[in-house]
């Protein structure tokens, strides 16, 4: 029997969707090998071919495409500190420590920080150099 339908997915556009679907194949094993992805969800390639028919019928344009479904990237969270400063600006600071208020050790430097993870020592110096020293409104200038 004569095979009636030529159209080999491996040779059509001179191999061109073959190399679209190994790019595609290659997209999907590295999300699968992604270790920031659930590499137990699914994946799915896509090949979508649309045929528009000559007018007279005896040829067809067909464009070939490939879509790839691939698992997000697992999120990640943290918490943040928000409030105003002195001057009612408001500021935004990563909690570090694990609760507000609560310094920590860090476990890289060993460095005592504050909650939102500054020196702590730093944070002493600014507040020392910036306390205001009590003027004497009574004290005469002589």
């Amino acid at each position: 029997m004569e095979k009636q339908i030529n159209f080999d997915l491996s040779n059509v556009a001179n191999g061109g969707l073959q190399e679209k679907l190994d790019r595609a194949l290659n997209q999907v094993t590295e999300n699968i090998m992604d270790p920031n992805t659930d590499q137990t969800k699914k994946r799915k390639i896509t090949i979508n071919m649309v045929f528009e028919p000559s007018k007279s019928g005896d040829a067809v344009d067909v464009d070939i495409q490939t879509k790839v479904s691939l698992v997000p990237e697992q999120g990640v969270g943290t918490t943040m500190l928000i409030g105003r400063d002195g001057k009612g600006k408001t500021v935004v600071n990563e909690l570090k420590s694990g609760t507000p208020g609560q310094t920590f050790i860090d476990p890289e430097t060993g460095e005592l920080k504050t909650d939102t993870g500054q020196p702590v020592s730093g944070v002493e110096a600014v507040e020392q150099a910036s306390e205001k020293k009590v003027i004497d409104l009574q004290a005469k200038k002589g």
